[in-house]
């Protein structure tokens, strides 16, 4: 193959600037899980979103939806509502940092599918997710193990 010059850039991962965008939504553990099947078989990402949301999970959701593939998201909501109900918290972030950007938070059972696109990131909030001041907060458990000590 010969040799191969490579030059790391760092940056910030979308879903960092979405995050920032909604809140605080992640916490210690949180899934990260893309929604095209180009390379991955729908049933496997199926079955990741299914144990993700079993697991209480925060989820980040890469691309949602696609011209080709508009139906998966409706299913992998009704997935998610069967593990964290209807009021559970949602993120949609559409060109996080960039120009047209877009932050909406909703519920569950008031997503609207129908604008999300391949430039948006959802995430959905688990079982310590609230809304405090219009953003998405999931609490780490500090408050609740030493009260109000902390440093």
């Amino acid at each position: 193959m010969g040799d191969v010059k490579v030059e790391v850039i760092p940056g910030i991962p979308a879903l960092s600037a979405a995050a920032a965008l909604l809140g605080a939504p992640l916490m210690h553990d949180f899934a990260v899980i893309s929604l095209s099947d180009l390379m991955i078989p729908w049933q496997v990402i199926r079955q990741r979103v299914e144990a993700a949301a079993r697991a209480d999970f925060v989820l980040v959701i890469y691309n949602p939806k696609s011209k080709k593939r508009d139906w998966q998201l409706e299913e992998v909501r009704e997935l998610i509502r069967k593990y964290r109900g209807d009021h559970m918290p949602v993120g949609i972030v559409r060109n996080a940092m960039r120009q047209g950007q877009s932050v909406q938070i909703t519920t569950l059972s008031h997503l609207d599918v129908t604008g999300v696109d391949m430039l948006s990131i959802l995430v959905v909030g688990n079982s310590r997710t609230r809304l405090i001041g219009g953003k998405m907060v999931t609490s780490r458990g500090y408050l609740e193990r030493y009260g109000t000590k902390i440093l």
